[in-house]
């Protein structure tokens, strides 16, 4: 898995679907809906019924194993987490899952990778910046997906795929609820093109 993950924090299930087809429309291919929006579950599986055969369906802001499988059984195939639990992250791979746990330290990456991480969330990367990302690569198994997440934009995407990024999870920066289907259909292309550039 790789490129831009659009985090749909706040979007609700009457607009989800619309709000995937702007998405989709614009390039991008793997979306993610965090559990503390609206009616979460219903907006996954709305998702996973539509569009699950051609995007990768994921739920953000898991903190438990109960809603690994709440999520699994709404149809999501990605877990991300703001942190790393390594209950989490053995539930998810037990349910066939993408796991990509949140990490700041070298410890937690390596303990998440232990764990049976697929890839590591470095959170928050406007904090963290392109400096870890590259001094992590150094040391971390080689091939190890490393997707920078919070804070990253239109002028920093780059940046972070050259310091190694494998992709980028862009929120606000992207989709605000109540966004009009064009304006982020035109945000998801600048990005993808962006990163496709870089």
């Amino acid at each position: 898995m790789k490129g831009v993950i659009a985090i749909l924090r706040g979007v609700s299930p009457e607009e989800v679907l619309a709000v995937a087809h702007a998405l989709e429309e614009g390039g991008v291919r793997c979306i993610e809906v965090p559990l503390n929006s609206p009616r979460p579950l219903a907006s996954i599986e709305a998702l996973s019924r539509a569009f699950g055969d051609r995007l990768r369906i994921g739920a953000g802001t898991v903190l438990c194993s109960r809603q690994v499988d709440q999520v699994a059984d709404a149809g999501a195939s990605l877990v991300l987490s703001p942190h790393f639990n390594a209950e989490v992250v053995q539930r998810a791979k037990a349910r066939g899952m993408y796991a990509m746990p949140g990490v700041a330290t070298p410890t937690e990456a390596f303990a998440a990778l232990a764990a049976g991480a697929d890839a590591l969330k470095l959170f928050p990367s406007e904090l963290l910046g392109t400096a870890a990302l590259k001094a992590w690569r150094a040391v971390l198994p080689t091939g190890t997906p490393m997707f920078s997440v919070g804070g990253v934009d239109i002028g920093t995407i780059a940046a972070f795929k050259t310091a190694g990024a494998a992709g980028v999870g862009i929120g606000s920066a992207l989709y605000t609820p109540g966004i009009a289907p064009a304006e982020l259909a035109g945000r998801a292309r600048a990005l993808v093109d962006r990163w496709s550039a870089a």
